[in-house]
């Protein structure tokens, strides 16, 4: 689970490096988004973090390894993680 994070989007993959394939992606730039998840803020980061935990449970994702790059664990990047974990992610 790939996160990352502008000054106006949030954006998750879920990616299988073994193939180097995307095999399911969301953010706030999504058609599907609701349109109130414009923005990179924690709120929005909470919406974020529950789609992306539906979206890895479709495609029968249950357990990922949390990549945040270079931001620090803290704010929003704490907020989508722990949304995605409520939502039953395993990471």
């Amino acid at each position: 689970m790939a996160v990352k994070f502008t000054g106006a989007h949030i954006y998750v993959q879920f990616i299988d490096d073994g193939l180097g394939k995307t095999l399911a992606a969301v953010g706030t730039r999504d058609k599907a988004a609701p349109k109130e998840t414009k923005g990179a803020n924690v709120a929005n980061a909470l919406v974020v973090g529950k789609r992306a935990a539906e979206a890895a449970k479709s495609k029968g994702i249950e357990a990922v390894v949390f990549d945040k790059g270079a931001a620090r664990y803290h704010g929003k990047v704490k907020a989508l993680a722990d949304a995605a974990r409520e939502a039953g992610l395993k990471f």
